[in-house]
């Protein structure tokens, strides 16, 4: 006989009380940052993810806001630490904030989520209705904060620290909103087992735990998506070392006489190459206005019988671009790609009436505002076509997906990490591009003006890498892909599904809810 209903919603029940709820997601936020790199401790993601989920488990409105905001704070203010290198600790603390705001946000969807999505389904039903959701509502939060506001911040993704562990096979399946889901899913489901070890409910604890550990199992079983090259295209990628760092002193010009010297000093002129390229950066002087850097480039070009692909900053049109420039001796720049997704408050102003008088010596620090490029994301050269972006666009899945579509058989992703100095940036811009190889499925020539420049294969190996700090070149044959992966293929759909299907079910669930109280 079915038992009447209550007309209040049983929430589920908390772990913890407020404030030991909020010590124990401050802690998974510390252990979350350390599964990233430099430590890239892997594992330790599903730990820090699953301390999160337990502070927020049964609580309230104001504890799930608090909970929330206080391990993204935590979080951000730890992983993001190198902002401070460069602006200070205001514009860290602004930045950390602002994302702990999203935090705070999601937090408060998922403990609702525990509340209210057990109404929907009984069971077996029950129990995995639950783990979904959360998991669903989490990639919503990192999906949002990606792209807004002023093009989003797309650091700190939980799939960003599983790029040398066994679930990065699962990138060019799903993608990295997929992989955060995967993984996200996997620990709720867990967490649930756990609870329900004394839990009077019809899925017992055993039955439960089996089910978490058999998915855990089918994720680490899906094999590695067939990945076939076309060709090999002979790189020179060359790390300048230059100060190339925003407040570094220096005269105008040296920034591509250092990247001269290294190209030259470390790249043999008789060497067959098939192109030669320079980080973001790589020339302080703009060879579509200064005839000197002209002639530097054609001469490069010449030296060793290829295209140049250069980082610069150029103006057209009254525009200021942070530009990737194709240069060919004798011809010129025959093609530019501008960078998409400049920086704000780092390389341009959003909204900088608004802004300044909060801070306005670190606001007219930034005296010029780059634009947002256009053009699109392809250099044809070699008879191959290379994909183009520009440090901070290798977080931009829509960028990285159009390279691809537009043809692309090999990414070059140009940046200047010398503002970060030996700071984690580098390595956590790294293992994005790993990401980005894996799922992909393309060689990412990632080049830095001081490092971590690296190879990186489709199958996430590193082909050559350089140390910090040193005049360098990379020079080998970088294997050339056709191959569509599912995660390009797909696009966004998998973020776009699971994202709207946990936000779908928080809101039936939220109507059932209120339809109880009223009743």
């Amino acid at each position: 006989m079915r038992t009447a209903v209550s007309a209040e919603p049983a929430p589920a029940p908390a772990v913890l009380s407020t404030w030991p709820a909020v010590a124990c997601a401050v802690l998974g936020a510390l252990v979350l940052d350390l599964a990233f790199p430099r430590f890239a401790l892997w594992p330790l993601a599903f730990v820090g993810v699953a301390l999160i989920l337990v502070a927020l488990r049964g609580r309230r409105g104001s504890g799930a806001l608090l909970v929330g905001f206080a391990s993204g704070l935590m979080f951000y203010l730890t992983h993001i630490e190198w902002a401070t290198l460069f602006l200070g600790p205001v514009p860290w603390a602004a930045l950390s904030t602002l994302e702990a705001l999203f935090f705070m946000l999601g937090g408060l969807a998922i403990a609702l989520a525990y509340r209210w999505v057990p109404l929907l389904a009984g069971g077996w039903a029950r129990f995995a209705l639950v783990p979904v959701v959360v998991a669903g509502l989490w990639t919503a939060r990192e999906a949002i904060a990606s792209v807004w506001p002023y093009g989003g911040f797309a650091w700190g993704r939980v799939a960003l620290s599983q790029t040398e562990g066994p679930f990065a096979q699962l990138f060019p399946w799903l993608g990295v909103s997929g992989v955060s889901f995967a993984c996200v899913l996997l620990v709720a489901l867990a967490v649930e087992a756990a609870l329900r070890a004394r839990s009077t409910d019809a899925v017992r604890g055993p039955a439960a735990g089996v089910a978490a550990s058999a998915l855990a199992v089918v994720l680490v079983a899906v094999p590695a998506f067939p990945i076939s090259s076309t060709g090999e295209l002979r790189v020179a990628a060359v790390q300048g070392n230059a100060k190339a760092g925003y407040f570094d002193q220096r005269e105008l010009g040296d920034n591509l006489a250092d990247q001269v010297s290294a190209t030259l000093g470390e790249v043999e002129t008789t060497e067959d190459v098939d192109v030669v390229v320079w980080p973001e950066g790589s020339s302080d002087l703009d060879p579509l206005a200064n005839e000197y850097a002209a002639r530097v480039f054609d001469s490069i070009s010449r030296e060793y019988d290829a295209p140049l692909v250069a980082g610069a900053v150029t103006q057209r049109d009254g525009l200021i671009y942070n530009s990737s420039l194709l240069w060919k001796a004798g011809e010129g720049m025959v093609d530019v790609y501008d960078k998409k997704h400049p920086i704000p408050f780092g390389e341009y102003v959003p909204d900088r009436a608004f802004w300044r008088p909060f801070a306005p010596d670190l606001i007219d620090l930034i005296g010029r505002d780059y634009t947002p490029g256009t053009t699109d994301t392809v250099f044809e050269l070699a008879g191959t076509v290379a994909g183009i972006n520009i440090c901070f666009d290798i977080s931009d899945d829509q960028v990285m997906t159009d390279s691809v579509r537009e043809g692309a058989e090999v990414i070059f992703a140009q940046t200047n990490n010398a503002d970060f100095g030996r700071t984690d940036e580098s390595v956590q811009q790294l293992a994005i591009a790993r990401a980005r190889a894996l799922e992909l499925g393309r060689t990412v020539v990632n080049i830095s003006t001081v490092g971590t420049s690296a190879v990186i294969a489709p199958d996430g190996t590193d082909l050559a890498r350089l140390p910090w700090y040193t005049p360098e070149a990379m020079v080998l044959d970088v294997p050339l892909v056709n191959t569509t992966t599912p995660a390009v293929s797909g696009g966004r759909l998998v973020e776009w599904s699971v994202s709207g299907f946990g936000l779908a079910a928080l809101l039936s669930g939220a109507l059932v809810a209120f339809a109880r109280r009223r009743s």
